[in-house]
């Protein structure tokens, strides 16, 4: 099964993740498929996290399924969308 989940970058005390689209069965730092965004926690306001709604519209298409995180960034992501 193919997920969309957050793969951990940064450094120590400064977390940084990449929205990406990897098989359920790899680590959580291993291999991906795809980089689809990425969320910056610590970073304030609206300007935290990016997603291409293209690419994860066409994986959710293709069966692959959000973590509960990275589904919350989507909707945040398709508001601020239909509001622009």
């Amino acid at each position: 099964m193919v997920k969309i989940r957050l793969r951990r970058e940064g450094t120590k005390d400064r977390p940084y993740y990449k929205i990406v689209v990897a098989d359920s069965r790899a680590r959580k730092e291993g291999p991906y498929i795809e980089v689809v965004g990425s969320y910056d926690p610590m970073k304030d306001g609206e300007g935290n996290y990016s997603v291409d709604l293209e690419k994860v519209d066409s994986w959710l298409g293709k069966g692959a399924k959000p973590s509960d995180t990275v589904n919350s960034l989507i909707r945040k992501a398709r508001a601020t969308a239909a509001k622009s």
